[in-house]
């Protein structure tokens, strides 16, 4: 991945791609601008932070794994801090194609998994289909929240899904990204049982109030966090393994690097992940055997 940025920072405009440089090849880089990065990046280049993270797409796009189509896309959101978060669709060849993560899915996940509680912008180089722009509107001030295409001028979200409907329809007054403690508590000398219980309080269930988390430890040790973030219209709802396979991506990881999963639920739920979560692990990275605790 670090030659395919490389060819990136290569069709950037050169006062970009010196300072970016710097940035993208750190190691420890995880498809984030931080604040400072992007204050930077933007005193560098006299772009504002929207059209920088325009100029960043491509960027984006390298982390997109489409076995199915072969369709790269790309999004950048901006999160209240100022970051910039990458995101790119992911397929899964041999599963379903309603297990898809869309781009505008990942960034918008990536921010949420990162804390931020708020966005103000995403960037994307294709128009959002009505599953992203459902997906969109759960989210904390998705009235305010702007879309930015190629050659086109931005416009919030509902001036591309009107007479939405959303979570105030069915009484819900929090929102996907708003701050919530859920606080169930349960005592694990297991480190990736207790990470995947962190991932449970932070999910968001507010339809069926079926609170699930994913713990995922890679071959070096790493951990990555996957939490549930359902959809008013529910099909658009993003399953736990799809978030924590999001931040593995991010991260620059693949499927290859995963060494064991734990999916945390709470007892007797509405909705149960762990029939699909299987069957989709089983086909990612079959020689993991997925462990399921209940809370």
């Amino acid at each position: 991945m670090t030659q395919d940025r490389l060819t990136v920072l290569s069709q950037l405009p050169e006062a970009l791609a010196k300072p970016l440089e710097e940035i993208v090849i750190n190691p420890k880089f995880s498809a984030t601008i931080t604040a400072q990065q992007v204050e930077h990046l933007m005193d560098a280049t006299g772009f504002n932070a929207v059209t920088l993270a325009q100029h960043l797409l491509p960027l984006a796009a390298i982390y997109a794994d489409t076995p199915v189509s072969n369709f790269h896309v790309g999004a950048i959101v901006r999160g209240g801090s100022g970051a910039l978060y990458f995101g790119a669709n992911i397929e899964f060849s041999g599963v379903p194609l309603g297990q898809t993560i869309h781009a505008e899915q990942a960034a918008i996940a990536h921010a949420w998994m990162c804390g931020e509680n708020k966005l103000s912008d995403i960037i994307v180089d294709t128009p959002p289909c009505g599953h992203c722009r459902q997906f969109m509107n759960e989210l904390a001030d998705a009235e305010a929240l702007q879309i930015t295409l190629p050659n086109q001028a931005t416009k919030k979200l509902h001036d591309y899904l009107p007479e939405a409907f959303g979570p105030a329809d069915l009484g819900m007054k929090i929102r996907l990204m708003d701050q919530q403690t859920h606080q169930i508590q349960a005592d694990y000398s297991d480190p990736l049982q207790q990470a995947a219980l962190k991932a449970l309080n932070h999910s968001y269930a507010p339809y069926s109030h079926s609170l699930s988390g994913i713990a995922i430890e890679l071959k070096d040790q790493h951990i990555y966090l996957g939490s549930y973030a359902e959809n008013a219209a529910f099909n658009p709802s993003l399953p736990p393994l799809q978030v924590a396979v999001i931040l593995l991506r991010m991260g620059g990881y693949s499927l290859n690097d995963i060494n064991r999963v734990v999916l945390a639920e709470t007892q007797k739920a509405t909705v149960t992940h762990l029939d699909t979560t299987r069957s989709v692990l089983q086909k990612i990275a079959p020689h993991i055997q997925l462990e399921h605790i209940e809370i």
